[in-house]
């Protein structure tokens, strides 16, 4: 059981991020130095919104350089902080070279951080932020699982470099985590596997997955119809929350599903309808499979994705994290009309 003295600085990677971006705001908010080792410090494009949060709150931000990819370069901003949090991690569903793309970043950059980790005296915690996607690869996954549930329990072992890549470099990446930390009593291990994750970015003009699915709902791009997908979502600010508890929650321990509900993207379509329906071509009905892998392979979808997730149930246990770090979470209702409110505010939609 270990306290971390919220006196001393947090290490944060990734805090340019979507998700990043929230830990960070969430660790300034409560007064805490944080070290942001970015690759390019001296872009204050990237810097800017988490400035401007920083000016307005009791905290403090220090840049270091740093690569995910380049050993040792974390020895920096790592000196002197009792608690780090790792949050860097590419999501992409679409890659043509997954390895490099997904897999050397998840994994190296695991694997950097956890040496400096070994090395650095003073880091009595670690918060990693893995996925779902470590505990499942497919949709049909689930139905072996008991009570076709996710629990922390259970672990992905059907993605590969081929299959579902994202959630390969998810797993691999947890996994190395686990590994470097065996063996040694000085710092533990929490890990935060969130679901898919939605809500307004600390940067509006944000790029990424969530961003993209919310655009392609307003776009038109689903105007045909909505796949048949099932999926868990939680509000990024929650994830966020989360992340804070599990460094500074002195009995947490392991994995933690973070996970609002589940829904599918018909029902994320049916939340926007009462303030957006009128004003963008939001899909007013499902798909059917049979069509979808007709057509999906020209969207850039494999048949096989559609085969093994499309028309599947998706159910995960929140009830460890709502336990052991009294987590409570926000509508999902609410988190997609305020996240698409600020997409809209950025301009990226043309109305029909």
């Amino acid at each position: 059981m270990k306290n971390i003295d919220k006196s001393k600085p947090v290490m944060l990677t990734g805090a340019t991020g979507y998700l990043g971006g929230h830990i960070a705001k969430n660790l300034l908010e409560n007064g805490h130095t944080v070290h942001a080792p970015i690759r390019n410090p001296e872009n204050k494009d990237k810097t800017k919104s988490l400035d401007e949060v920083a000016n307005n709150s009791k905290g403090e931000i220090k840049y270091f350089k740093a690569d995910l990819l380049q050993e040792g370069s974390y020895v920096e901003a790592m000196k002197g902080c009792e608690l780090v949090i790792h949050s860097a991690s590419p999501f992409i569903i679409n890659t043509k070279n997954p390895q490099k793309d997904l897999i050397d970043p998840a994994l190296n950059g695991t694997e950097n951080v956890f040496k400096t980790v070994q090395k650095t005296d003073s880091v009595k915690r670690v918060v990693l932020t893995s996925s779902c996607a470590a505990i499942y690869g497919d949709g049909k996954d689930t139905l072996d699982y008991p009570n076709q549930t996710m629990t922390e329990d259970l672990w992905n072992t059907t993605s590969s470099l081929k299959q579902t890549p994202y959630s390969y470099s998810k797993t691999l990446a947890e996994k190395k985590a686990l590994e470097m930390t065996e063996n040694q009593e000085r710092f533990d291990l929490n890990v935060i596997n969130p679901s898919f994750i939605l809500g307004p970015g600390v940067n509006p003009h944000g790029t990424g997955e969530s961003f993209s699915i919310l655009k392609q709902m307003g776009d038109g791009s689903f105007k045909m119809g909505a796949p048949a997908l099932n999926i868990g979502c939680v509000d990024v600010r929650d994830v966020a929350e989360a992340h804070y508890r599990a460094g500074f929650t002195p009995e947490a321990r392991g994995r933690h599903i973070c996970s609002a509900e589940n829904l599918s993207f018909m029902k994320l379509a049916d939340m926007l309808r009462p303030n957006y329906g009128e004003k963008y071509p939001l899909p007013k009905k499902t798909l059917p499979k049979w069509l979808m892998m007709l057509v999906g392979p020209l969207a850039g979808i494999p048949r096989q994705f559609i085969r093994d997730n499309v028309g599947f149930p998706w159910k995960a246990d929140n009830s460890k994290i709502k336990r052991e770090l009294n987590m409570e979470f926000r509508p999902i209702d609410k988190t997609v009309n305020e996240f698409f409110e600020q997409i809209e505010t950025a301009g990226v939609f043309k109305k029909k």
